[in-house]
């Protein structure tokens, strides 16, 4: 039988199975504590949050929502080292955890909005430890490319102040690793024409985009073709909102995967 290239959304079927155990990624590692390996990882904790640990160990996390998750397959206890953590936007469930665990690792924040950043400061994270960003930054964290792009989505905070009543724009993320593998973190934005410019520009190798359960499967299916756009690299898609079981009716991976064999 002649072998072929698996499309982007059979990996993305099958990635999810995956996920649905513990981790995807470069390594496989069943354990809670960042792996020691020779290669980047990605580990997925339920819901949005990730983990990359890069080949010299530094952590990222990304979007750590632990308490309320009833996804999470880790504790708040069991998160003792962090570099960075990468926040999209005020959201609960994005934001998450991010105050407790920078107070607890001395980890530095970068927040997707200029404005969330000021909010976390106020929160008591240290001013040293909060990088305030916004769409159209890129900054170099210990060695890795990060840069900042827009999300079609809001910032609202849980705990909005005087000071500080909104988070300021949502974002997204281009993660450039030291071995120039370039991972999109779309953050909860809907489809924009913008990621044809990033695709084109940034060539992501992987993309994790938002699949809550209303999410119109289109629109996903859209992202990955805007993705493609002049850019090879795009092989891998793996959802983020999306529950390890979900509800009745949700929006499910083979809904954006018959609408994409329509635009191929």
């Amino acid at each position: 039988m002649k072998s072929r290239r698996l499309s982007v959304f059979e990996m993305f079927l099958i990635l999810v199975a995956v996920l649905t155990t513990t981790v995807v990624g470069c390594g496989v590692n069943s354990d809670t504590a960042p792996p020691q390996k020779s290669y980047p990882a990605l580990e997925w904790f339920g819901w949005s949050h990730f983990r990359i640990t890069t080949t010299d160990g530094t952590v990222f996390l990304i979007n750590p929502w632990v308490t309320g998750n009833p996804d999470s397959s880790v504790s708040l206890d069991e998160i003792n080292k962090a570099d960075y953590i990468l926040v999209a936007n005020g959201h609960r469930d994005e934001q998450g955890d991010t105050i407790t665990i920078a107070r607890n690792t001395g980890a530095k924040v970068l927040s997707g909005g200029y404005e969330l950043g000021s909010w976390f400061i106020q929160k008591e994270i240290p001013r040293e430890q909060v990088i305030r960003s916004n769409p159209g930054n890129w900054h170099n964290l210990s060695g890795v490319t990060v840069r900042v792009v827009n999300s079609v989505h809001g910032s609202g905070l849980p705990d909005p102040t005087i000071e500080n009543p909104y988070g300021g724009p949502a974002a997204g993320f281009f993660i450039t690793l030291q071995n120039n593998y370039t991972i999109y973190f779309a953050g909860s934005t809907a489809a924009t024409m913008d990621m044809q410019l990033w695709g084109s520009a940034f060539k992501p190798d992987l993309a994790i985009l938002p699949l809550n359960s209303n999410r119109d499967p289109t629109d996903v299916a859209q992202m990955v073709r805007l993705l493609l756009t002049d850019n090879p690299n795009l092989t891998q898609v793996i959802p983020h909102h999306q529950r390890v079981e979900p509800p009745a009716g949700a929006t499910t991976i083979s809904r954006p995967y018959v609408i994409w064999e329509t635009l191929r």
